[in-house]
């Protein structure tokens, strides 16, 4: 089959749009919530914003996203689970009611994500209720992109939502769950925190990971949807 460059490039600019707007807004709303329980750190490096540029990680950003996206459209296998943004720091020390703090800014890039896939999910019902999308368009014409553009903003925000509150550090989840557990459970977060990557590959690699992951997107994506 020969290589169709239009085809190919259209594609790849639209998952790269939806990727670095949800990874941004997931970012920045780690970094505004944080701010506004009394930690500045971020907003003092310009965390705040939708821009992509001060959330950029090389490999997590942008070397990954590009290599998964050209691996997928060879046919090899899916997008890759992990990919990430330039992490939000925060300094707990200036947070007011840590732990309600902690929760909500741990839980608020997912909560952005949600938002932006329902609102996606919405637009996408109200055109396709008044004809602007049939089964004949949203393969051709100016409506495909924007159509594939709706469409993978919901995939994409969901999936990144469902993933980030898995309870493994370093996900949302875990900051979570870590606020809710005795003190005596500190250790093991010590050592999770340590090593909670490589356990996090070794779980993607035998497959753990997507059996968690796809049941709980397919559920969110049925109720969007249904």
């Amino acid at each position: 089959m020969s290589f169709d460059a239009a085809d190919f490039l259209s594609k790849f600019v639209i998952y790269f749009v939806v990727w670095l707007f949800a990874v941004s807004a997931h970012e920045a709303a780690h970094a505004w919530t944080s701010y506004k329980f009394g930690d500045d750190t971020a907003y003092l490096l310009g965390r705040v914003t939708l821009n992509p540029v001060p959330h950029i990680d090389i490999i997590g950003t942008l070397i990954l996203p590009i290599l998964g996206f050209v691996v997928s459209y060879s046919g090899a296998m899916g997008f890759p689970l992990i990919m990430w943004g330039k992490p939000t720091p925060v300094n707990p020390l200036k947070w007011r009611n840590k732990d309600t703090a902690n929760v909500c800014v741990s839980l608020a890039g997912i909560v952005v994500n949600m938002l932006i896939a329902i609102v996606a999910t919405i637009v996408l019902k109200v055109l396709a209720n008044n004809n602007f999308f049939t089964e004949e368009n949203i393969t051709t014409g100016i409506t495909a992109p924007m159509y594939a553009f709706l469409l993978s903003t919901v995939f994409l925000n969901v999936g990144l939502a469902i993933f980030n509150l898995l309870p493994f550090p370093p996900l949302d989840g875990s900051k979570v769950l870590q606020t809710f557990l005795p003190r005596s459970f500190e250790p093991v977060f010590d050592f999770l925190e340590t090593f909670g990557f490589l356990i996090l590959l070794v779980l993607l690699q035998l497959g753990i990971i997507g059996a968690i992951v796809t049941p709980l997107n397919n559920l969110v994506l049925s109720l969007l949807f249904g």
